[in-house]
């Protein structure tokens, strides 16, 4: 098997590896998660054909590589690709009896989101020149942001299953926050790589990099707290379903 193709999918395997040991008390089923994983896989269709659409029918301005980053990356990649991650999710998992607690959104998003991921690094390792410099940057990079994508929507899918009230402020949210981090992530980057080189714009690449770094760290942050969060509902859901009678009192 060639070492790129390798390198791309190892990110892949270790970020899906690390969050099934993640989900303590009541892992799900592996068939479940390799559905999801490659309906992640087909999601890559369904969103490049709205992406060319996009580009086809509204075009980004050309010689404005500030307005075109930011149009790219929230417009273009942010919304095709987190609307048909969320709709997809949303028809594999959300009637399922297998998505009954809380740490399963996160799971099951993050499995799907790093299908997408999986086939999009592939395409960019493969097709590039340096293909061992493009799987690791994108490793270190790319990849890792598919998955904290989905830790946000994953987070919000389950507070809109298990609390009704809430549903479609939760559902939106499920769907907003990935978009606002995806769009922000890309246009961070598209405007830094398509600024023409001088002093002036070198210093302005250089802050950029700098808001990108702390961007990247705030993400990991953010991800993080909301795994640890619904780890710890989905452990007070397992209690209550295996002590059932606490907190029962006798009314006569």
């Amino acid at each position: 098997m060639n070492i790129a193709f390798i390198s791309a999918i190892l990110p892949v395997v270790l970020l899906l590896i690390f969050i099934y040991r993640k989900d303590k008390y009541q892992r799900e089923p592996l068939g479940k998660l390799l559905l999801t994983f490659f309906a992640g896989c087909l999601c890559v269709i369904p969103a490049a054909l709205q992406e060319g659409l996009i580009m086809h029918f509204a075009p980004p301005a050309e010689n404005m590589p500030v307005a075109n980053g930011i149009y790219t990356g929230y417009v273009v990649a942010g919304f095709s690709e987190e609307l048909w991650k969320l709709i997809l999710l949303m028809w594999v998992i959300w009637r399922s009896r297998h998505f009954d607690e809380y740490f399963d959104g996160i799971v099951y998003a993050t499995y799907l989101s790093l299908g997408f991921a999986c086939i999009e690094n592939i395409m960019y390792v493969m097709q590039g020149d340096d293909q061992l410099g493009t799987a690791l940057m994108r490793g270190l990079l790319a990849v890792p942001a598919h998955f904290l994508f989905a830790v946000i929507m994953g987070y919000h899918l389950s507070l809109a299953k298990f609390d009704p009230s809430g549903r479609a402020r939760h559902l939106f949210h499920a769907l907003i926050y990935p978009l606002l981090m995806h769009g922000t992530y890309d246009a961070l980057l598209m405007v830094s790589t398509n600024l023409s080189s001088d002093d002036t714009v070198n210093i302005v690449c250089g802050v950029l990099f700098i808001l990108f770094v702390i961007f990247d760290i705030k993400m990991w942050r953010w991800g993080l707290k909301r795994i640890k969060r619904l780890q710890e509902r989905s452990k007070e859901q397992t209690f209550d379903r295996e002590h059932p009678f606490d907190g029962f009192t006798w009314d006569f």
